[in-house]
């Protein structure tokens, strides 16, 4: 009897401690990922030297196939601490990272977080994080379009320093603050001396409404050149039928025309983005855009409107695989001035396809 009472109790421990450790694995997960993408423009303004347009920072090579993104990333979760260390190559490395040191313009993300609430979801995050502004990011998947709008290449698609954030019990609710090294940094600008801040507020009332407000406020030149700028991102995402979605967003900003001015420069993008999914493996999507930067903050033409343009855009997905998909899109630009090169003269209008295979895992 005694002997069966001990092996009970043996083995009860053996269990409760095989348990823990399931339990404890359960809670402290590590997971490993890789994204890649291809893909191949032609632009019928033929550009000589395959760059294209100068405020393009995705796609943006003529006549030849590239990467445009490819990452592999290691993320770590657990109750309290979370991180997210992601190396990458592409064209959009090279373009959206030039002004970084080059340690720096392979690093897609780094990132650690740890919750600082022990009943409430709150969370303290700080390195190299994906952006809290934009409806569209850097992974051309998770997008409606295949290329990106005017609004979202010229605005940050990443940003580096400290955030605090809560998502409310039910989940409809998503609040943040923001310091940061400036606008889309790594490293700050030399001289710069300031430092920024930002904000995000995220409602989500269904599954089929997403309304976001996010912004941004500092200084990302010299101190001897110092000029604040305020912007500010609002998009909603609506889910009208099983089969049909649509977006709206509007992007706003302001910098000082000199440092210490009370005038400003103002800069805006309306956008409309809308997508019909045809089955599983066939979608359809379109957007339409309008960028007004008569002053050049943002994209300097050095003409007498300044940049002034409107954007539309079709794509068709075709989904080949659950993992991979290939997208073909039609674009085009019209300016109000002639901003775009074309045998040497310069002309009011832009059209271009882009394909683009893009595989995850």
């Amino acid at each position: 009897m005694k002997k069966y009472i001990i092996s009970t109790l043996l083995l009860g421990t053996f269990l409760s401690k095989a348990q823990t450790s399931d339990s404890l694995k359960a809670h402290h997960q590590v997971t490993f990922s890789a994204y890649a993408e291809l893909f191949y423009t032609y632009d019928f303004n033929e550009p000589a030297n395959h760059i294209r347009q100068n405020f393009l920072y995705s796609y943006n090579r003529h006549n030849e196939v590239n990467l445009n993104l490819g990452f592999v990333k290691a993320a770590y979760q657990s109750e309290q601490l979370r991180a997210n260390f992601a190396l990458m190559a592409g064209t959009y490395a090279q373009d959206n990272l030039a002004a970084e040191q080059d340690a720096l313009r392979y690093v897609n993300e780094a990132n650690v977080g740890v919750k600082i609430s022990k009943s409430k979801n709150l969370w303290l995050d700080a390195g190299i994080l994906p952006s809290h502004i934009g409806w569209e990011s850097a992974i051309g998947k998770d997008n409606v379009n295949l290329t990106r709008s005017f609004a979202a290449e010229n605005s940050p698609y990443f940003e580096t320093g400290a955030k605090i954030s809560y998502t409310s019990d039910n989940g409809k609710w998503f609040v943040s603050g923001l310091v940061l090294n400036g606008w889309q940094r790594i490293a700050k600008a030399e001289g710069n001396q300031s430092i920024s801040f930002g904000h995000q507020v995220t409602y989500k009332p269904n599954d089929k409404i997403t309304l976001n407000s996010s912004s941004f406020i500092g200084n990302d030149k010299p101190k001897d050149e110092k000029r604040m700028r305020y912007f500010h991102d609002l998009y909603g995402n609506f889910q009208l039928t099983e089969q049909f979605s649509a977006l709206f967003g509007f992007d706003i900003g302001a910098e000082q025309k000199s440092k210490g001015s009370d005038s400003y420069n103002i800069w805006y993008s309306p956008n409309i983005l809308m997508k019909y999914q045809l089955n599983e493996k066939w979608a359809l999507a379109g957007r339409a855009e309008y960028y007004n930067d008569k002053n050049g903050v943002i994209i300097s033409t050095e003409t007498p409107n300044g940049f002034r343009t409107f954007g539309y855009s079709l794509n068709v997905d075709y989904a080949i695989l659950k993992n991979v998909v290939f997208r073909t899109e039609a674009r085009g630009f019209t300016s109000r001035d002639a901003i775009f090169v074309k045998n040497n003269e310069y002309q009011k209008g832009n059209f271009f396809i882009t394909t683009s295979l893009a595989a995850w895992f």
